[in-house]
């Protein structure tokens, strides 16, 4: 971790100055932040989101999260993983059709799952439901980091509840001085529709939660997996 890093760390480093690229040069130090239980700022395949450990260790984070934002705690919060095998660590998966993950992805999709008996996420993170956003983003710096964390990172977009979301730093400018990093990885392409959301908790259907960036791409592939559209 550079000086300007370890400065950034602990509060001593005007915010401007902790914004660093999304690069591999920076995945370390996002880790570390991550395991720390830090909030950063981090580029997805759709927008900026706010990122975490989703561990119960570091609920305070998640809790920073929320006070960031101004959401209430009602609002449910996704799970970002590196890789599409780790979602079964914190979901249900057996019911769906063998290559349906892999083929949505990674992507700008959340799948909302049930989290079962099973799941090793912690129950603190958005209690009293029993189903879980998952993204698996495509996005290299991103997943470097929830892999390197060894956790599921706490994922939502990089914005004040209501408005609109971020497609570049400089959308959330007011709010970097929250994140321990800022990580820049240019201006987004997606848009500001965010990832397109599907239920697939009830076996053989699918139910669009959010349109998103993708709708009709995501919902081809449903269809070619013999999945029907559930009101």
């Amino acid at each position: 971790m550079s000086e300007n890093s370890v400065r950034c760390d602990l509060g001593l480093q005007p915010k401007a100055e902790c914004v660093f690229p999304a690069s591999d040069d920076h995945i370390e130090e996002a880790i570390d932040a991550i395991k720390a239980g830090k909030v950063i700022a981090v580029p997805t395949d759709t927008i900026y989101g706010f990122a975490c450990d989703a561990w119960l260790v570091f609920s305070e984070a998640v809790n920073r999260i929320y006070e960031i934002k101004g959401r209430k705690h009602t609002s449910p919060l996704a799970i970002c993983v590196a890789d599409v095998p780790d979602i079964s660590r914190f979901a249900l998966v057996d019911h769906l059709p063998h290559g349906l993950l892999d083929s949505l992805l990674p992507g700008p999709v959340t799948v909302v799952l049930k989290r079962g008996e099973s799941s090793i996420l912690e129950k603190s993170l958005n209690p009293g439901l029993d189903s879980i956003g998952v993204r698996v983003p495509d996005f290299d710096f991103i997943r470097a980091i929830a892999r390197g964390a060894k956790s599921a990172l706490a994922l939502t977009s990089a914005n004040l509840s209501g408005q609109l979301s971020s497609v570049s730093v400089k959308d959330f400018e007011n709010l970097w001085r929250h994140c321990a990093f800022v990580y820049d990885g240019g201006l987004l392409p997606s848009g500001r529709a965010g990832s397109t959301v599907v239920d697939l908790i009830k076996p053989g259907a699918y139910k669009i939660l959010r349109n998103g960036s993708a709708l009709e791409e995501t919902t081809a592939i449903l269809q070619k997996f013999g999945l029907e559209e559930t009101p």
